[in-house]
């Protein structure tokens, strides 16, 4: 059956005529009652009313797209070998803000690490990015911090290289509690990323790059990591 346009009254002429292309039906007061198939844009409904109700009531859905994670310092362990500090608390003022940080000197490039179980809807072909919560000390000079990252599937060795490191620079603020939050990294690209992987990272201050030049330690708070998802859900 083909297609047709409703039937109006055409004023002018007297007459009724169909609905021509590109105007609009105003049906302000009135409804419309479908009982065959309702298409919109080419596309057939198949959800019933109380379907699309639920939604209209749902507020601001999901959608797949850039997402972030927290990862603060008390959720990270200093590697084994050229570790940072143990995890510290650092009271500032009694019963004011207290830190949990991982201390890195700049005598020595120092490492921690941390994982992440991303959800299946992460987009794994993309890359990743992260900014640096942190505490620096009374100078204004810089420090450099590194991520890399590696994913490990069910019934892979664990062990191998981590991916190439990424690099972001911030400087300290002439203030030893301040909290210091660094610009969004570039791309981290995360070597065997995949559904259904854990991923491991590896976080650590390069004192022997040409920026890092703050003298005492850097006080790791966290980072938040950026990752983009495919899938509004985990389904």
């Amino acid at each position: 059956m083909a297609d047709r346009f409703p039937l109006v009254v055409d004023s002018t002429n007297n007459n009724l005529k169909e609905l021509p292309s590109g105007d609009n039906l105003d049906l302000t007061g009135s409804g419309i009652k479908v009982g065959g198939t309702l298409t919109l844009g080419g596309v057939a409904v198949t959800a019933t009313g109380t379907e699309l109700n639920l939604l209209a009531s749902a507020g601001t859905l999901a959608q797949a797209g850039k997402q972030t994670i927290w990862i603060p310092a008390a959720a990270m362990y200093p590697t084994t070998t050229n570790g940072c500090e143990a995890l510290a608390q650092v009271e500032t003022t009694a019963q004011q803000p207290e830190f949990k940080v991982l201390d890195f000197s700049h005598s020595a490039t120092k490492y921690a690490q941390f994982t992440v179980a991303f959800p299946k809807s992460w987009d794994h072909t993309g890359d990743i990015t992260f900014q640096v919560f942190w505490i620096g000390i009374a100078a204004t000079t810089t420090v450099a911090w590194c991520l890399q990252g590696k994913s490990v599937a069910d019934g892979i060795e664990s062990v191998a290289a981590f991916g190439t490191a990424v690099t972001v620079t911030d400087a300290s603020q002439n203030d030893a509690t301040e909290t210091l939050i660094s610009a969004e990294s570039g791309d981290v690209t995360i070597t065997g990323a995949a559904d259904d992987t854990l991923t491991y990272f590896q976080i650590y201050r390069d004192h022997d790059h040409g920026s890092d030049d703050m003298a005492g330690s850097a006080r790791l708070l966290g980072i938040k990591l950026f990752f983009s998802t495919n899938a509004a859900n985990d389904a």
